[in-house]
């Protein structure tokens, strides 16, 4: 089935981590700021669980980076980093600090009207996508329409989901921009336990379609 994006004033995109909104949404934020469509992205976690024992990439470096790889994607695109808000709650541990992230999201949701959110599935694998659908699904608001992105594990098709078919070009563009966030594909070494997207992931996750499932209620 096809994903129809109608004609939304704004869209606001919920990433659980610097990449999920790449990895989640790259092309609808694309298409839609080219149709002139206003669009945030809010980041809930700091990222600084992915290298937790890196020597050369301590925890501030890190977060650093990961927001320096966020900004410079979405600028390409056409998001400026004003547009880009980060909440810098921990990493791995977003199901701690639930009050918090409700409370933030809610203050994010409330400024953009109506419009259309993208946020992780609620059946997603990682805990923090789990805790951030979760935090998202008790904020309604009039004339807003919510859309959930799968992420992992990566290639995954969740019941009911919608496509949003990718260009030849576009495809490649996501591909390029998902390799682009080099803290997680490989740039950092020096951690035996550090995190790093496979290439059959990369794959995966800039498969011919954007995958979203219309949430109701």
């Amino acid at each position: 089935m096809t994903l129809r994006l109608g004609s939304p004033r704004r869209l606001l995109v919920v990433a659980p981590h610097p990449d999920d909104e790449a990895i989640g949404a790259y092309a609808l934020i694309r298409r839609l700021r080219r149709r002139g469509v206003g669009v945030r992205v809010v980041v809930v976690s700091d990222g600084a669980a992915s290298h937790p024992s890196s020597p050369r990439w301590p925890t501030r470096r890190l977060v650093a980076e990961r927001r320096r790889e966020s900004r410079r994607m979405l600028r390409r695109i056409g998001v400026a980093a004003g547009a880009v808000r980060f909440l810098g709650l921990p990493d791995g541990r977003l199901d701690t600090c639930i009050m918090a992230a409700r409370s933030d999201l809610a203050r994010a949701i409330g400024h953009v009207g109506a419009a259309v959110i993208a946020v992780p599935a609620e059946g997603d694998d990682h805990p923090d996508h789990r805790a951030v659908a979760a935090c998202v699904a008790t904020l309604r608001r009039p004339g807003l329409r919510r859309l959930a992105y799968p992420v992992w594990p990566a290639g995954q098709r969740p019941a009911g989901a919608r496509g949003l078919s990718l260009t030849t070009q576009e495809r490649l563009a996501k591909r390029h921009a998902v390799r682009g966030y080099r803290t997680q594909a490989g740039l950092i070494t020096d951690d035996p336990n550090g995190f790093a997207m496979t290439r059959a992931q990369i794959a995966a996750f800039t498969r011919p379609q954007e995958l979203f499932v219309e949430l109701r209620g």
